[in-house]
């Protein structure tokens, strides 16, 4: 069986192959990260870009593959947090026919890097980068925003695999996700 990856990125990649292992559905399968044209660059600013780019990232991966997977990390707007914003990863699955759907656990970004994404357009690796709260220019492929503020309890590559958990039990229990 072969899984296409919306993605090169590695924590995206190591998250399915790391949780496929624990699917018997998915023995011997290979995983393989595929480029994607992603038409807006840019970090999604709500939940419905968010959703988009992770559908739009399944379905450019499912192409020679079985399933495509595609991750996909934005904002979405939660009342009562100090900035008004969380940020949450969005995993879909497309098997051909369906889209399987799920999401992280979700945090909020300090409030001069979430300005920086929402007002100057900066992706969250920018973002962190110009608040002076990391040397990384690519955050996001290593232990990510989750990794540093939780001083490596978890990181993105785990902060990925919630997602992709969430989405496989529609997979795994169709019977009641059809």
């Amino acid at each position: 069986m072969k899984i296409g990856v919306g993605s090169k990125n590695k924590t995206k990649v190591d998250a399915i192959t790391e949780l496929l292992r624990d699917y018997p559905m998915f023995a011997g399968a290979e995983v393989e990260g595929v480029a994607v044209n992603v038409d807006q660059f840019g970090h999604p600013k709500d939940i419905d870009e968010t959703v988009a780019g992770a559908v739009d990232r399944a379905k450019q991966a499912y192409v020679g593959h079985e399933y495509g997977f595609g991750i996909e990390s934005g904002l979405m707007k939660v009342p009562q947090t100090k900035s008004g914003y969380m940020e949450v990863a969005v995993c879909a699955v497309f098997d051909g026919k369906q889209i399987h759907m799920g999401l992280s656990q979700a945090y909020e970004w300090p409030k001069k890097v979430l300005d920086k994404i929402l007002n100057e357009g900066m992706d969250g690796s920018q973002a962190m980068k110009a608040a002076g709260l990391t040397q990384h220019e690519k955050l996001g492929e290593h232990e990510g925003f989750v990794g540093i503020f939780t001083k490596g309890r978890t990181n993105r590559t785990e902060y990925n695999k919630a997602a992709v958990v969430m989405a496989l039990m529609h997979i795994e229990n169709p019977e009641h996700f059809s």
